[in-house]
């Protein structure tokens, strides 16, 4: 039998679910758990780990629908400024998710409901929990619904400019060779890696960027090399 604020996170999230544990597992926080041995109840864990697969696959079918003509790099760039820790959380926070999330004691007295990491896990979770209950189609709807206005919000600039390509046509034009791009680290683990990369004229280093594909890194460390140029009055736009 359903409790009150299960039905009330139901009408919050419009889903009715045919399997309410599935709703109630994505509500477990480990701390919860740890304080609980033995009670035969699981984190909500592995939950947030197929909802950050399935958010990933919602956005990035919705990102190559609005920009068919965007490269990979671009893509990636655009999906990691839309599914981070910050927006995740605020919607958990608009749909009040916080407030049934199960937390250990010292989770609780330490403000864990407003924790954005915590709200953003379970944000993944819940969207898991609607799939497992669901499928696809819904858990598009349901996760679209959150993100089409986010997606509008974004500038035309922001969404097209290749400024890689834009970098490479004026050290051309100006300095008469092309730019290099060499790889200075990689972090994080395998399925959530970290690039770090510099651009070098002649040699020089001329900027660097960051970003989840050498792609990425690339396009943010030739707008990077732009900005440097623009201050130095080498470059105008």
């Amino acid at each position: 039998m359903k409790d009150d604020g299960i039905k009330n996170l139901e009408h919050k999230l419009k889903s009715k679910f045919k399997n309410i544990s599935l709703l109630q597992n994505a509500l477990v926080h480990r701390s919860y758990i740890n304080e609980r041995q033995g009670s035969g109840l699981k984190s909500n864990e592995r939950m947030e780990f197929l909802g950050d697969a399935v958010l990933s696959a919602v956005v990035s079918n919705m990102l190559i629908t609005k920009f068919p003509n965007m490269d990979e790099g671009g893509l990636s760039k655009l999906r990691a400024r839309l599914v981070n820790e910050s927006t995740l959380s605020s919607i958990a926070r608009e749909l009040h998710i916080g407030q049934h999330v199960l937390l250990g004691r010292g989770e609780e007295i330490t403000g864990g409901r407003e924790k954005p990491s915590i709200l953003a896990d379970a944000y993944e979770a819940v969207v898991a929990a609607i799939y497992l209950d669901s499928g696809f189609n819904k858990t598009f709807r349901f996760v679209a619904s959150h993100f089409e206005k986010l997606l509008d919000e974004f500038p035309a600039s922001e969404t097209s400019k290749d400024y890689k390509t834009e970098f490479q046509e004026y050290v051309q034009d100006i300095f008469k060779t092309s730019p290099k791009y060499c790889l200075v680290k990689e972090s994080g683990p395998e399925h959530d890696k970290i690039f770090e990369v510099k651009v070098l004229i002649k040699g020089e280093n001329f900027g660097k960027g960051i970003g989840r594909s050498k792609k990425e890194a690339e396009q943010d460390a030739a707008k990077d090399a732009m900005e440097r140029l623009k201050t130095k009055g080498y470059y105008e736009a």
